[in-house]
């Protein structure tokens, strides 16, 4: 094989790895940066990447024909974001139902029928898919030495990635969900299992002051909870005849693609440190 057919070969893992690694670099660098000085950086950059991955979604819709009524879920997902933030999460509840009533009431006035059910109703998912499950992200954020936790946070994320891929493509050997995700193995779970754990107790022992297990307890819940949001967001590009949601980063797909496993991680993540910490 010449060395021009090995570098088009495409890999194992079906990804462009020098791309991937460089844009996820580039995605923690830029996140470092937001929470150094204030943590307000960050809650911009939270909004600007969930409306991203609001306009993928809305994009993806409409190749079935389902219209996505984007201006109510841009301003909904900013408002969510900064009710979070400032005034904690029955304000991240509230802001949550007005965006999902004017979702409705948006859809509604350009026409009924059922057309508008079926397009109020992916409104109201991407709602809560997207902006509302972030917005624990900036419930942690706002908890005693947030900037931490959120960092704890995206490093059990990406060990949950990393420890997946390596494991995957070295001994992946026995599919998990085939019709729904054929790469993704029982072998590439242990090792985001093992991976997240060994994150999980060195972030509890050196930045929580917590005990040993508590990391245990986080690294095991995150590999469990990103592999289920990976696997969501799998079956619905499925049934979008899909294979990525977006190029936005070359690499890793779209946004949307980033942010599946993080969004469902989030709250429980939240819900631990809250109860534990």
């Amino acid at each position: 094989m010449s060395p021009v057919d090995a570098q088009r070969r495409p890999s194992r893992a079906g990804r462009n790895l020098p791309a991937a690694v460089a844009v996820g670099v580039g995605l923690l660098l830029l996140l470092a940066a937001s929470l150094w000085f204030r943590p307000e950086p960050f809650v911009a950059f939270v909004v600007v990447a969930q409306s991203a991955a609001l306009w993928e979604l809305r994009v993806a819709f409409a190749r079935r024909e389902i219209h996505v009524p984007l201006t109510p879920l841009l301003v909904g997902g900013a408002g969510m974001a900064v009710s979070a933030y400032v005034a904690g999460p029955e304000a991240l509840l509230v802001a949550f139902m007005l965006t999902v009533g004017a979702v409705v009431v948006w859809r509604v006035l350009d026409g009924s029928g059922p057309q508008a059910l079926r397009d109020a109703a992916a409104g109201v998912f991407a709602a809560t898919y997207l902006p509302f499950l972030a917005g624990f992200v900036l419930l942690v954020l706002d908890q005693p030495d947030g900037e931490l936790r959120v960092v704890l946070f995206v490093l059990l994320a990406v060990a949950n990635d990393v420890g997946g891929y390596v494991a995957g493509v070295l001994f992946g050997r026995h599919p998990m969900a085939p019709s729904v995700s054929p790469k993704k193995s029982w072998e590439g779970l242990a090792g985001s299992v093992a991976l997240t754990t060994a994150v999980g107790v060195a972030g509890a022992l050196f930045v929580l002051d917590a005990p040993w297990w508590l990391g245990v307890a986080l690294g095991v819940l995150t590999a469990v909870t990103a592999t289920a949001g990976d696997l969501a967001e799998s079956l619905v590009k499925r049934d979008l005849d899909l294979k990525d949601m977006g190029s936005l980063l070359p690499g890793h797909g779209g946004v949307l693609d980033r942010l599946d496993s993080l969004v469902i991680t989030a709250p429980f993540v939240y819900l631990v440190l809250a109860a534990t910490v």
